[in-house]
């Protein structure tokens, strides 16, 4: 596959394109993103589907666009896609045939069952694991759904649904009792059965789960697996359902949405109200990552390997400039781990998290030596995007930017609360960390010392002198009913 590829989205509202760069076999990184609301399907649905000139245009335009871009980043693959306004459209041939001829570009138009298929494994793979769940695609001419049960992606339909759709059919005419039937008579095509979660796709739900986390003062700044409950979801589509512009503009909605914010929002509610479920998670990604996917796993059935984190190997790749250190620090904190963590009284569930922390502690000195543990704090933050859910995140996060100094603040505590463990339990992870760091001070090769835990002492035995060590381990902040000796 080419190091540097393009996806071209052409929805019926925006048309869109990613450029990602694969930095090893299975990791990437977003290098450019644009993004134009063309509205290709504008004044399509009240002409036959027919797309008009106008908005062919607009879009033509864009893609010429798009691929000066390509060009400027010496692009050498473009996956070009486009769903259901061009699906439906009785005259689409002219529109694929001029974008071939003047522009050398080649327009795939995927049917419904395969894009609600590509939204579904970009959730699979790049959304934390999650049993029966439902996959919920609004688009401005379709909505698509896929079950997705851990890695398995099934049950993929689509709907003619859709929030340019149902303007113009009926929101413009003010008809919205004919807009609800005609949204229950679709969605009897659903049969879920059990669902524990609705994972949201497209712009409908990003605007909405956005507002949300606006208003509740949400201490994290990232969208891609953002939780909601199901009620407090529920609240916030009545609010936009019954509100005016100035009333959206209030409750987070911007102006470029008002005229596709309701459409969108009653599709969503009449699917609540249909499908019981406890929370809604809002997916970053859809049929753009689904398709450069594909591509990316083509040999693999469109799955990462097992145990491999996409976004954990992108920053080892860019930014760990001493991968043994990062790999022994990994190793030692997962043996700490488990010798202590019965006593400390942490959660099994942790340890993976620690051990993350560990391996990506250094990734800031490639960044600034001298402020490696702040820097490591906020690129983990932000580029570790995909299978972390944002409580993860933000304790990876946490551990390495106290990790070799002070225990975590109370201010640190109080900002994050919702998304933290107990204090106990961040002090004894940040200290067995830091513990970690401070016993590899001296750079072996190979560890170069044994140890035993008991009775809430660790005894530390080696043939070195482990001077360094010792001065490490003796400088750091202490927790309870924990010691560490050197014989």
């Amino acid at each position: 596959m080419a190091k540097r590829v393009a996806v071209i989205d052409i929805g019926s509202n925006s048309v869109r394109m990613v450029i990602y760069e694969k930095t090893s076999r299975f990791a990437f990184h977003l290098l450019h993103e644009a993004k134009s609301k063309v509205r290709i399907s504008e004044d399509a649905y009240k002409n036959s589907g027919n797309l008009q000139k106008i908005p062919m245009e607009r879009t033509f335009d864009a893609l010429r666009d798009f691929l000066t871009i390509t060009s400027s980043f010496k692009t050498k693959k473009i996956l070009c896609v486009a769903t259901s306004a061009l699906r439906d459209a009785p005259n689409k041939k002219d529109f694929i045939l001029k974008v071939k001829s003047e522009l050398k570009l080649n327009i795939k138009i995927i049917d419904g069952s395969k894009e609600a298929y590509l939204g579904g494994i970009a959730c699979a793979n790049l959304l934390p694991e999650q049993e029966n769940s439902l996959s919920i695609d609004i688009g401005g001419g379709s909505t698509e759904f896929s079950t997705i049960n851990k890695k398995d992606v099934s049950n993929t339909i689509s709907l003619n649904l859709g929030t340019v759709r149902l303007k113009e059919l009926f929101c413009d005419k003010n008809k919205i009792k004919e807009a609800i039937k005609y949204i229950d008579s679709e969605l009897e095509a659903i049969k879920p059965g059990k669902v524990s979660s609705i994972i949201g796709i497209g712009g409908t739900f990003r605007a909405i789960s956005n507002a949300i986390i606006q208003n509740s003062k949400y201490p994290l700044n990232k969208l891609h697996g953002f939780e909601c409950s199901s009620s407090e979801f529920e609240e916030f589509i009545e609010s936009i359902l019954d509100a005016d512009e100035t009333e959206l503009t209030q409750l987070g909605i911007k102006a470029d949405r008002f005229d596709v914010i309701k459409p969108g929002a009653l599709i969503l509610s009449r699917l609540l109200k249909k499908i019981s479920v406890k929370k809604l998670i809002t997916s970053g990604v859809g049929v753009r990552e689904g398709v450069f996917l594909s591509d990316l796993l083509r040999s693999s059935n469109d799955k990462f390997p097992s145990n491999y984190n996409t976004s954990v190997r992108y920053i080892l790749d860019a930014y760990i400039p001493d991968i043994n250190f990062s790999n022994q620090l990994n190793i030692l904190s997962k043996k700490l781990f488990d010798m202590t963590h019965e006593h400390l009284k942490i959660d099994k569930k942790y340890r993976s998290d620690l051990a993350i922390a560990a391996k990506l502690y250094n990734a800031g000195s490639n960044i600034h030596f001298y402020s490696n543990n702040k820097h490591s704090y906020y690129l983990i933050q932000s580029a570790l995007e995909y299978g972390f859910t944002h409580s993860q995140i933000l304790l990876i996060a946490t551990l390495t930017r106290f990790a070799r100094k002070k225990l975590p603040s109370d201010t640190h505590m109080q900002n994050y609360t919702l998304l933290l463990p107990n204090k106990e339990t961040l002090y004894a992870l940040s200290y067995l960390l830091s513990l970690s760091v401070a016993l590899l001070s001296h750079k072996p090769r190979n560890i170069d010392f044994d140890f035993k835990f008991s009775d809430g002492t660790l005894k530390i035995e080696s043939k070195e002198l482990l001077y360094l060590t010792k001065e490490a381990v003796s400088k750091l902040d202490g927790i309870d009913r924990f010691k560490v000796l050197f014989n």
